[in-house]
């Protein structure tokens, strides 16, 4: 067995020498012109990976920012709109109320002229009334007079009767 192993080490040791001057040149090489771009390209990549993620960040927080305005943007809004319906309902029933106090104030200026006016056809109906009774009244008594006048006696009996009646003060 020893000449097995002293023959592979005399055999290979050539090969082994030669292997490792060859991996220490191939190490020096690496070392000397791909060493450093490797590194170099490293730590771009790093960086622009860090430089990605900062801006990520930065975009992340003006979302949050923006996000943040347009929720005070709504609410402030929705608060105007609620003023403004609020106000618009006021003035609403504002109109609805001086409208209602009109239409009521009208009804009564009306219905007081009307009032008027029924008192005044009322007033010149029993106007009417009364000179047509007074005309009637006036041809009934002209006739009787005229019935009782035709005979002097019942003359003479009413002059007499109205003297009587009229007193002297």
């Amino acid at each position: 067995m020893e000449q097995l192993f002293e023959g592979l080490l005399n055999d290979h040791l050539g090969f082994v020498v030669w292997a490792a001057v060859a991996f220490i040149l191939l190490l020096i090489l690496l070392g000397k012109f791909a060493w450093k771009p490797i590194m170099q390209a490293i730590t771009d990549r790093e960086r622009s990976i860090e430089d990605a993620l900062l801006k990520a960040e930065a975009a992340k927080e003006e979302m949050a920012r923006l996000t943040d305005e347009n929720e005070a943007l709504l609410k402030k809004a929705r608060a105007e709109r609620d003023l403004i319906l609020h106000e618009a309902r006021k003035v609403k029933e504002q109109m609805i109320h001086d409208a209602r106090d009109l239409a009521q104030k009208e009804g009564a200026r009306m219905l007081e002229l009307a009032r008027i006016e029924i008192n005044n056809q009322k007033a010149i109906a029993l106007a009417d009334v009364k000179n047509q009774v007074a005309s009637l009244s006036l041809e009934i008594a002209e006739k009787v007079l005229r019935k009782q006048f035709e005979d002097q006696a019942k003359q003479d009996e009413l002059v007499a009767d109205l003297l009587k009646e009229v007193k002297l003060k």
